[in-house]
């Protein structure tokens, strides 16, 4: 692997993956700063808890967006590999320089990453996904079960080479719910929709 000619796909990606939507969003609608709001979390999941459904659609569909741009641009820079940039756009949205290093959860953008690596990859892990959510009404459970999926969904229908990254990015996500999986274990995990 040659690092420096992966060098810009690695700051596109990561660029673009910590443009903290959901808190910008929020800070211009005047709905507050979300690092103080719910979970302090600056994804859709906490924009929903301001009471802004539409505000959270718009955060969820943006965060995909850089995701799946990331893809797209390192797909065609130079030199450039498409599952590095969605790799990089992923850790810049969980780690954004703009915040300390203190982001999202990647989930969001690594649907937006996998879109753009196949679309059957991001189909099965949108199926997952809401599939999950429609089921448990749990966001963690449902979105660590997506990112789960993808690298097995890339096995399965043949892009086998997007595999290690997909897996990494499924560990990292896993890992960022660590709290959300002692909840699960201790059945406090709130549902989408509850008050808890």
């Amino acid at each position: 692997m040659d690092i420096a000619a992966l060098l810009p796909t690695l700051i596109v990606g990561y660029l673009l993956g910590s443009v903290p939507f959901g808190l910008i969003l929020t800070r211009i609608t005047g709905a507050g700063d979300l690092r103080s709001i719910g979970s302090g979390n600056i994804g859709a999941t906490n924009v929903l808890r301001t009471g802004r459904k539409g505000l959270a659609a718009a955060t969820l569909l943006l965060d995909m967006a850089k995701g799946f741009a990331a893809v797209w641009i390192a797909g065609n820079l130079p030199g450039g590999d498409p599952a590095i940039g969605g790799l990089a756009a992923v850790i810049g949205h969980c780690f954004p320089v703009w915040l300390k290093f203190r982001g999202g959860k990647g989930v969001a953008t690594l649907m937006g990453v996998a879109l753009s690596l196949a679309w059957p990859i991001g189909a099965a892990y949108a199926v997952v996904w809401l599939g999950m959510l429609a089921v448990t009404r749990i966001s963690s459970l449902s979105g660590m079960s997506a990112a789960v999926a993808a690298p097995i969904a890339a096995w399965a229908t043949g892009h086998a080479d997007f595999v290690p990254v997909l897996a990494a990015l499924a560990l990292l996500v896993i890992w960022l719910h660590r709290a959300n999986i002692a909840r699960l274990r201790a059945g406090t995990e709130p549902r989408v929709g509850s008050k808890g």
